[in-house]
């Protein structure tokens, strides 16, 4: 035998051809669940988004159901929340939103 021969089996005691650590499987496999699991929230959130009313990616809220009357109510208690309007248009406007319905 060469040298190099002898020194690589030396290094690796089964030669090149020998066995590998029993464990190795287990990096591909976490690799993979760890894709799927990306994959799967992904999903989750996107499916989330769109049945709560809104667009996939950003660009809409949603102001409750179907329903005009709320919407118009969650409008209306937003515009408070931010101060566009003071308490007493509040009161106001969502005292005529309740003699409408």
């Amino acid at each position: 035998m060469t040298m190099w021969t002898t020194l690589a089996t030396q290094m690796h005691p089964g030669g090149w051809g020998g066995d590998a650590p029993a464990f190795w499987p287990v990096f591909p496999v976490m690799f993979g669940l760890f894709w799927l699991a990306v994959l799967a929230t992904g999903f989750y959130l996107v499916r989330r988004r769109m049945t709560k009313g809104g667009t996939p990616f950003g660009g809409g809220t949603s102001h409750g159901g179907g329903d005009p009357l709320s919407q118009a109510r969650s409008i209306l208690a937003e515009r408070f929340a931010r101060g566009e309007i003071d308490e007493d248009e509040y009161l106001m406007r969502m005292s005529a939103l309740r003699t409408d319905g």
